[in-house]
């Protein structure tokens, strides 16, 4: 047990280093993790033998759901809503387009049984949600349009649409399923978002209503929320992970308490099962086996890349009047990965007699896919001009915080105000609004969560939306506006009070590398330092960053 522990932790701190390193060199992460299991295996330089089909599905299954729920649990559904018809259709019929030609492909090319080759395009019809949310976010992809959410919720979507071809298919190779499959779809599309919608609703009321008295309940909570999701839809015959990623978005996109830390955590337990699912992925799969199969698998990704994939995709987005150039990019964007890999596993453990090694061609076709369509997504955006210099691919996810001038007021409290003696948390202040920082006995503070509002302080709130506080009309009101110091400007490597800056002007805080900091007369204000200002001239404060 002490050793398998040992292996965990270095692996683990393995495949988090050299992501630090490789990363510089334009290597795809979830690459990384995959080769980096391929090492460890039994054809590997460290030798583990591993072909257990069985543990490995369900390690898989658990790790889908919490990728599926933090991919829903992120998603700005206010950005996506305008584009939810063309990602639904694209991830529902662009997946049964891009299965059938796939199928038809494998089984004419291949001269293997029709319902073997419709199996195959099944299992790599989805796109992976991981690898997309990935380059988007670590490439900073400021995508013109609507091609960010489009890509988003598709690749967050897709999956159970590929799942429960799957399955289908799966059952007429073994004789077991017998019903009516428009029913048995019906069944599980409607159960699965039944069961979302009501558990969702539950959650969000029971986060509101009931306090817990530790903190870390609240990340505990959503991840009892996030197996049950899953696991009552298919008790029930729901679609397990179209329930998650359901209930992820509602949940996501309520309000609810330690909503920043609840995404922290699942941001870090999704990495945690990306990790382990792609470096199981890669422990499970042996080398000397991928030369058998590389015509097969560069073939098939040919023809998905090329043919299957773009003919979906242009049947659906054509109707949409969407630019050529952008129906181009979705089309390339088609990232097969992790999820393609698990079902070909769940493939291999149904008991029903196939041809064909469909692990380890699915396991070529999506190395394939990751290595050069990942690594092609950004220059192609750049070539078709698609790169948005005006806006940010982080609108597209909950976390994201626009960077745009605000209102800035201060609201004093008094004793009988329905917020004294409470903390920030517990306030119920509007998310759109922010205490940038207190005022109490002559002291000036930045308030964290736990703070407790006291009577007699006075609240620096910011937001657009301080109607909500009725009291502040009688305050004085200015605005707060976000400046980036130019390496050229004369502020540089000087302190603010030596800075000439005037008097009229309030430096309320400066974001440095992604920290926030409050500043005094002694700090020095660095190249690329992002100055939260106030002031009631706005354009000598432009003109003084200027020079």
């Amino acid at each position: 047990m002490i050793s398998l522990m040992i292996i965990c932790s270095l692996v683990l701190l393995i495949c988090i280093t050299s992501t630090k390193i490789l990363y510089k060199f334009g290597v795809p992460i979830l690459l990384i993790f995959i080769v980096l299991g391929m090492l460890f295996g039994s054809d590997g330089i460290v030798g583990i033998y591993f072909d257990n089909y069985e543990l490995a599905s369900d390690i898989c299954s658990i790790a889908l759901i919490f990728i599926m729920f933090y991919g829903g649990f992120g998603t700005n559904w206010k950005m996506a809503k305008p584009i939810a018809v063309q990602s639904i259709l694209m991830s529902s019929l662009g997946v049964v387009i891009t299965a059938g030609l796939t199928g038809l492909f494998s089984s004419i090319v291949f001269k293997t049984s029709l319902l073997e080759g419709l199996l195959i395009g099944a299992v790599i019809a989805s796109t992976d949600a991981a690898a997309v949310f990935a380059i988007l976010r670590s490439q900073k992809l400021n995508l013109k349009g609507s091609i960010a959410s489009i890509l988003e919720i598709e690749s967050g979507s897709n999956d159970p649409c590929a799942y429960m071809l799957t399955t289908i298919v799966l059952g007429i190779m073994s004789n077991s399923n017998n019903g009516n499959i428009f029913i048995m779809v019906l069944s599980q599309i409607l159960l699965g978002g039944m069961v979302a919608v009501v558990l969702a609703k539950l959650s969000i009321y029971l986060l509101r209503h009931f306090k817990f008295e530790i903190e870390g309940f609240y990340p505990i909570f959503m991840t009892a929320i996030a197996v049950l999701a899953y696991s009552l839809s298919e008790y029930l015959g729901g679609n397990g992970y179209l329930c998650v990623y359901i209930t992820g978005i509602i949940i996501g996109n309520a309000k609810i308490p330690h909503k920043k830390s609840i995404f922290q955590f699942l941001d870090g337990i999704s990495w945690l099962m990306q990790i382990m699912l792609f470096f199981l992925l890669g422990l499970l799969a042996f080398p000397s086996k991928i030369p058998l199969v590389i015509g097969k698998g560069i073939l098939i990704s040919i023809f998905m890349i090329l043919v299957a994939r773009p003919v979906a995709i242009f049947s659906i987005l054509f109707w949409f009047k969407i630019p050529i150039k952008q129906q181009i990019f979705i089309a390339w964007v088609g990232i097969r990965g992790a999820a393609s890999i698990v079902f070909a596993i769940f493939a291999e453990t149904y008991g029903v007699s196939m041809n064909n090694d469909i692990f380890h061609i699915i396991f070529f076709i999506a190395l394939f896919s990751v290595i050069v369509q990942g690594t092609i997504t950004p220059k192609l955006a750049k070539k078709l001009d698609l790169i948005d210099n005006e806006e940010s691919v982080f609108k597209t996810f909950n976390d994201y915080k626009e960077d745009k001038s605000t209102s800035l007021v201060e609201f004093t409290i008094d004793e009988h105000n329905i917020i004294a003696n409470k903390t920030i948390m517990d306030a119920n202040i509007p998310e759109d609004i922010l205490v940038v920082m207190i005022k109490r006995n002559g002291a000036v503070f930045v308030p964290i969560g736990s703070t407790e509002i006291l009577p007699g302080d006075i609240l620096v709130l910011s937001g657009n939306k301080l109607k909500h506080f009725n009291e502040y009309r009688e305050e004085k009101s200015t605005t707060l506006t976000e400046f980036s110091v130019e390496k050229k400007s004369s502020l540089i490597n000087k302190s603010i009070k030596d800075a000439d800056i005037p008097d009229d002007v309030l430096i309320v805080m400066i974001k440095r590398k992604g920290e926030v900091l409050v500043p005094n007369g002694n700090t020095i204000i660095l190249p690329d330092d992002i100055l939260v200002v106030t002031s009631n001239n706005m354009k000598e404060v432009e003109e003084l960053l200027s020079v």
